[in-house]
């Protein structure tokens, strides 16, 4: 039989059965709630009211109440909603990209990764629809029938491709989601003693029996979803970066920004990951199956994707010198020294210097510093968005129209609503759908667990 080395540290922890995986990850969900589950879920929920009422009063009042002038026309609205697709990002990688080159780390974080995309592609739409001013006519960016006059949508506006681009990312990602919980629904309704939730359940895993022939569907599914869904992880975000790539504004007309936006998405999206994970793992008990060694395979992707970011970050500015383009090289010197110039430092420092010391072991794999370091990293970011967007066009051609912008309550109660919305979705998810794939991880437990490995040491 074969034996994985035990150079490996093992991935699973404890010596676990394939009952005790079953155990620990589906009794959560049958018996009562944890109180730091219903803490949690209280915080988030009267945070997520804040931004629905946020949301009401734009829908209401229009949005004259964001803090958007004549010269800056995006600010926050946009830099959220291209903040909640990067976040998006980790879970399609995590899950296809991984599953292609056969990962067995994957196991253990790519549910939760997974739910975190759905749930940050549906907080990222909330804002071009409040942008549109009459959310109620946003059926008008769809191809209707055209019976109601002219409604075709401009489909040379890079607008309408963000519109294609992120529906297709969130079906392809949502049916992979639902695919992978379909044997672990099964588990819970085999488990389940409450008549109607074992009914639920039943409905949701389809009648699956656990047959080879519907072993073999499921993996052969799951590869062609993962083939399907790993290049949208590369062109999702590569579509987001034209809407400015594409543009004459000194600043956004670069062709840098598709590889530069991915490699950034992917960096703020395993930042959130490890966010939720370390929380999860802490809260419903998981330490056995998220332990160090996952913790450090994800810092290490985000030292990578760190210093891609950190040399995008220097192309940048060595070719808005290069090109000798008076107004380019401006915009980046307004960036790094101009009256935003605060906001660029804190994205260099978060981005680019912060991540640099997960090259140390003894920090890559602490617990509390990367904890600390995965909010740091997704503060960076949303500064990184904000920088490119608002310091382009402050100040335009024109200094009799420059502007400054300053965020309205409404502004930020809008975004910190959305973090909470998104939060409450999350931790509704891990109370009752399994956090962890564990008919998955039971593949691996022969290879990488604990137990096994010490016998096959002797």
């Amino acid at each position: 039989m074969f034996k994985e080395s035990n150079l490996r540290k093992p991935l699973i922890l404890g010596h676990k059965t394939y009952g005790d995986i079953t155990n620990d990850i589906v009794n959560p969900i049958m018996g009562a709630a944890p109180k730091q589950w219903k803490i949690a879920i209280t915080i988030a929920f009267i945070v997520a009211l804040y931004g629905v009422g946020c949301i009401f009063y734009v829908v209401g009042v229009g949005i004259g109440s964001w803090g958007l002038n004549k010269t800056v026309g995006w600010a926050w609205d946009i830099t959220n909603f291209v903040w909640w697709v990067g976040i998006g990002h980790a879970g399609t990688l995590i899950s296809a990209v991984l599953l292609l080159f056969r990962q067995r780390w994957r196991m253990a974080i790519n549910r939760s990764a997974e739910a975190m995309t759905i749930f940050a592609v549906i907080m990222a739409a909330v804002f071009p629809l409040l942008h549109m001013g009459r959310i109620w006519c946003a059926y008008w960016t769809l191809p209707l029938p055209n019976t109601l006059g002219s409604l075709w949508p401009n489909f040379n506006s890079a607008l309408m491709w963000d519109v294609f681009a992120i529906s297709t990312y969130f079906s392809v990602s949502l049916v992979f989601w639902y695919i992978g919980l379909i044997p672990d629904f099964a588990s819970i309704r085999d488990k389940m003693t409450n008549h109607p939730m074992r009914k639920f359940y039943s409905i949701l895993s389809f009648g699956w029996s656990g047959r080879a022939k519907h072993w073999t569907r499921f993996e052969e599914v799951s590869l062609v979803l993962a083939g399907i869904a790993t290049p949208l992880v590369f062109s999702v975000h590569s579509i987001v970066s034209m809407d400015f790539a594409t543009s004459i504004v000194p600043g956004w007309h670069t062709t840098i920004f598709p590889p530069y936006f991915v490699s950034g998405a992917v960096f703020s999206g395993f930042a959130m990951v490890q966010t939720l994970l370390l929380i999860m793992r802490k809260v419903m008990k998981l330490e056995a199956y998220i332990n160090l060694r996952h913790i450090e395979y994800m810092n290490i992707v985000i030292i990578v994707t760190g210093s891609i970011v950190g040399v995008a970050y220097l192309t940048e500015l060595f070719i808005s010198w290069y090109s000798g383009v008076e107004y380019e090289s401006y915009a980046f010197i307004n960036r790094f020294s101009g009256p935003l110039a605060w906001s660029y430092w804190c994205m260099m420092t978060c981005n680019v210097i912060s991540p640099q010391l997960f090259w140390f072991k003894k920090l890559r794999t602490s617990l509390s510093f990367t904890f600390f370091m995965s909010i740091i990293v997704n503060i960076g970011m949303w500064f990184e968005r904000f920088v490119i967007i608002v310091t382009s066009i402050h100040r335009d051609y024109i200094p009799g129209a420059w502007g400054e912008f300053k965020a309205t309550s409404i502004d930020i109660g809008l975004f910190i609503g959305t973090i909470g919305i998104f939060f409450t979705l999350f931790l509704l998810f891990s109370r009752y759908f399994p956090v962890l794939a564990l008919n998955e991880l039971k593949t691996i437990l022969k290879t990488s667990g604990e137990s096994y490995k010490k016998e096959g040491s002797h």
